[in-house]
């Protein structure tokens, strides 16, 4: 499976942005996917998660509330809208995809990464 994530770019706080993530798999219907997102210094952390019928999503604490995760299995595609930006929102944004359903917050339960997009949110 072969993600590509896009819709990173530079937004003032308060801001909107949504991001993309296109599978290549045409089976992408049967794999959960997650966002993660990469600070500077920091490590990677657990953002969102939508389950592969769509129908069940969890969010860290941090999101929760402005950040939502929806998807399109016609179109091999994940989204996740963030609204109310701040600038500790600033990281590398990356998706997922996984067919386990265990620790949906741990980075090692994916077995598929995209390459990552930049979000920098200015104060």
């Amino acid at each position: 499976v072969q993600l590509q994530a896009s819709g990173g770019g530079l937004v003032q706080a308060g801001g909107s942005l949504r991001l993309s993530c296109v599978a290549s798999e045409r089976i992408f219907s049967t794999y959960h996917m997650g966002w993660f997102r990469q600070a500077p210094g920091k490590e990677r952390e657990f953002v969102a998660r939508i389950t592969s019928s769509g129908r069940i999503t969890y969010y860290a604490d941090s999101v929760k509330g402005r950040f939502t995760c929806s998807r399109d299995n016609a179109k091999n595609t994940v989204y996740l809208q963030m609204n109310s930006l701040k600038p500790e929102d600033t990281a590398v944004y990356y998706c997922a995809a996984d067919r386990n359903c265990g620790n949906y917050d741990k980075s090692y339960e994916y077995d598929y990464w995209g390459q990552g997009t930049q979000v920098t949110v200015s104060s």
